[in-house]
């Protein structure tokens, strides 16, 4: 279809929009971003544990033992648990992604709508200003901008953008106002590739999910030939029955698998998910949660998070006798009526001077983070140019610097009005010539109420904090000054830093930094992931974009632009930095109780995978049944894992993930290894039944089983003691009453009398290898 003759004036009308949504020339619906509730279903059935189970559940039915069969029973209740939780998760994060979800401002009927992005239409006018991201690609009708086109093109300076220039969907507006004319709209233009990865802008590389993974590989390689070594060992050269061949072989299989460590993983996570919902906090990616519990640095870009992002004018000062503080008004007043910008500077000069003179603009240049002034040549009037006075005068601002710099004392931001009778220079975006400053502009942020607890709290907390910010240093020092940071007298100009050597030396040096431009807010991260630290970075604006694909962990403000939002892993929905204390401790609580509980499902899978390897050269029948394992599992890991994993916890994290989980699943499987030989070796003498030594050996085994699990719950608290003293009189209950069903004997004399000496064994055992893997491995996890 050919393109209309649109009138930028005017728009489309709603016939016409009509009639280009029927022909499918509109951007269309977004890919989905969350998985189907299908695909959640597919995913938590369809896994290799599940497979594995279900294997050897066939095995155990061609058997005829149906009651070992149970261990099915908590695969089942693992997948509808972890279906559950995902799918809450799944419609609390489309919940709020609706909420942040960009929205495009369209003419129509002469009228300026704001639609969803999706509705855009071919032939559509946008309206677009400083912030914007562009949906669709367009061509410029009216206005003129500037554009970072970054995301595509890699290069990050601005691009100016005249009537009849194109418009790339996916870059973003830097400064100035205009409206465009769509051009390709759909799978056409690039805007679905840029919102398709609004979600998960690069791969995060998560510790847990890696170390989870080589679990599962290492298990996974070990788990087939170890099971074909047993059941041939069981049933040619044991000679037992295929039925008894079968279930030892399946027990001792069982036992290896970890499948409650996946689901609990997702499940402490997606729980985050939701509580973090109630923060109005919108986590966009999974593993965020832990990358930013990891941080120790946090790079905070003043305006919006100790600042609530709007400013005040305090004071207004000529600098010539013949300049009436009457044409200072209306000179001020026509700049920044006619620029149209909506930055929280311009629109607290238009609250100051709210009266347009109406003078004749014949060239504007609007406000850009990296030139740092904007201006209008007005006819008859000459040029006004409104910026920073190092940006406008050069050395010649030496002169009015004793002003500013007592004004940046006071935490305030300086501004000159400069004028000049000549007209813009060069392609009409630089400096006039012979330009004079003719007024003074002081102006102050306002400060968040709870800037100074959430500054303390991370203090606390021993997280470095960092002000970037393109203002001046010293007015930034005091802002950050007054809302309590500390070392907020440690502060640097970035002009002055010009190679890559001084920001990396800078970052080591200064907690604040001014006059910084989006390029050396990219270096800043850069800088001090090399110098090993986890940054997280937090913004609202354009300037911020690249920094924030840059960090670790990406926090957007969701009164901010959209470019902000779109590259973020995380939006706070309210724009209130407050929440991030909040975020940071439910990343903790998650990271630190998935650490605790995961180590209780290695110890009974590095416990299983030693103890199959050594039967099959001991000649001797497995002494576990599944439906044995299936009772340990529930009550001294299953249960109390996840119950472990929802509590709070604030502690900073320590260590590496994987380590911290061998460290402490170690000494309890060794002791329930050597356990059971000390059994066999025993039982090689007392030649006790079958039933008896595989109940000793349950027996046993819960007991180290619990010894670990009061490890785990330790400190204790009434919710500790609870659950411990519960999963203790469970474990007894069922051996009275339900003995029979889990293939458990009564106690007997010799049974007691082996097992007394062993559990004090066993207890002494747990101590001296934990203490023996603390000291090898402590030096190397800290």
């Amino acid at each position: 279809m050919e393109h209309l003759p649109t009138n930028p004036e005017a728009g489309l009308s709603r016939e016409e929009v009509r009639a280009r949504t029927q022909q499918g020339l509109v951007n269309g619906e977004e890919d989905v971003k969350t998985q189907s509730i299908g695909q959640i279903v597919r995913k938590n059935v369809i896994t290799p544990f599940n497979i594995l189970n279900i294997i050897l559940g066939a095995l155990i039915i061609t058997s005829g033992s149906f009651k070992n069969m149970l261990f099915l029973g908590v695969m089942l209740c693992n997948t509808v648990v972890g279906c559950f939780q995902e799918i809450r998760a799944k419609q609390t994060i489309d919940k709020l992604s609706l909420i942040s979800a960009p929205k495009a401002h369209v003419l129509r009927d002469r009228k300026l709508w704001e639609v969803p992005v999706s509705k855009v239409v071919l032939d559509d006018i946008l309206q677009l200003s400083s912030g914007n991201q562009v949906c669709s690609d367009c061509i410029v009708a009216i206005g003129s901008c500037e554009v970072n086109e970054s995301l595509i093109t890699g290069e990050s300076d601005p691009v100016i953008k005249y009537p009849g220039d194109h418009l790339l969907s996916g870059s973003f507006i830097v400064s100035g106002n205009c409206r465009a004319q769509v051009e390709h709209v759909g799978k056409e233009n690039y805007a679905a590739k840029i919102t398709g990865s609004a979600k998960y802008v690069k791969k995060t590389n998560s510790e847990i999910l890696n170390s989870v993974n080589l679990i599962i590989k290492v298990i996974g390689f070990v788990l087939v030939p170890v099971g074909a070594a047993l059941f041939y060992k069981a049933a040619v050269t044991s000679s037992s029955s295929y039925s008894q061949a079968i279930v030892s072989t399946v027990g001792a299989l069982v036992g290896m698998v970890p499948e409650g460590l996946v689901l609990l993983t997702s499940i402490v996570l997606a729980s985050s998910v939701v509580r973090l919902s109630f923060r109005n906090a919108l986590v966009q990616e999974l593993y965020s949660i832990e990358m930013l519990a990891r941080v120790d640095t946090i790079c905070l870009d003043k305006t919006g998070t100790i600042t609530e992002g709007t400013m005040q004018v305090d004071e207004l000062h000529t600098l010539c006798e013949d300049f009436s503080e009457e044409a200072m008004y209306e000179a001020i007043a026509a700049v920044t009526h006619t620029l149209k910008d909506n930055n929280p500077t311009a629109e607290a000069l238009k609250e100051k001077c709210p009266e347009n003179p109406g003078w004749e603009p014949v060239a504007e240049v609007p406000f850009s983070s990296a030139r740092k002034w904007s201006g209008v040549h007005f006819a008859d009037r000459g040029t006004y140019i409104i910026g920073a006075g190092e940006f406008i005068l050069g050395q010649r601002f030496d002169t009015l610097r004793p002003q500013a710099d007592k004004a940046a004392e006071k935490g305030q931001r300086v501004l000159i009005l400069a004028h000049s009778n000549a007209p813009f220079q060069g392609d009409g975006m630089a400096l006039p010539e012979d330009i004079q400053p003719v007024a003074m502009m002081f102006l102050s942020d306002r400060i968040r109420k709870s800037a100074r607890e959430t500054l303390q709290y991370f203090a606390d907390q021993n997280v470095d904090l960092k002000v970037i910010s393109g203002d001046n240093a010293i007015t930034v020092a005091n802002i950050a000054k007054k809302a309590g940071l500390e070392r907020a007298d440690s502060w640097v100009d970035a002009t002055t830093l010009e190679t890559e050597e001084d920001i990396k030396n800078a970052v080591k040096k200064y907690s604040v930094f001014g006059r910084v431009t989006p390029q050396q807010k990219l270096q800043i991260v850069k800088a001090l992931k090399a110098d090993g630290h986890n940054v997280a970075m937090t913004g609202d604006g354009v300037n911020d974009v690249l920094a924030l694909k840059e960090s670790d962990c990406s926090i957007a403000m969701a009164s901010g632009s959209d470019a902000a939002r779109t590259v973020s892993q995380i939006v706070l929905l309210d724009s209130d930095f407050a929440s991030m204390p909040h975020i940071v401790a439910e990343g903790r609580r998650s990271i630190n109780n998935l650490q605790r509980s995961s180590s209780l499902y290695l110890v009974k899978a590095f416990f299983s995978t030693i103890l199959a390897v050594c039967f099959i050269f001991i000649q001797s029948q497995y002494p576990f049944e599944p439906i044995q394992f299936t009772l340990l599992n529930a009550l001294t890991i299953g249960i109390p894992s996840f119950v472990l994993s929802l509590e709070p916890n604030r502690e900073r994290l320590h260590g590496k993930f994987m380590l911290n989980i061998i460290k402490k699943a170690i000494p309890g499987a060794l002791t329930m290894v050597l356990n059971v030989l000390f059994l066999e070796a025993i039982n090689f003498f007392v030649q006790l039944p079958q039933a008896q030594l595989s109940t000793a050996a349950v027996v046993l085994t819960g007991v180290t089983l619990f010894m670990i699990l009061f490890r785990v719950c330790m400190p204790f608290n009434g919710k500790h003691i609870l659950l411990f003293a519960t999963m203790c009189l469970g474990f007894i209950l069922s051996y009275i009453f339900f003995g029979g069903m889990f293939s458990l004997t009564p106690l007997n004399a010799p049974m007691i009398l082996i097992l007394l000496p062993l559990i004090f064994a066993s207890f002494s055992m747990f101590m001296m290898f934990l203490h023996l893997i603390e000291r090898i491995l402590m030096r190397h996890v800290e």
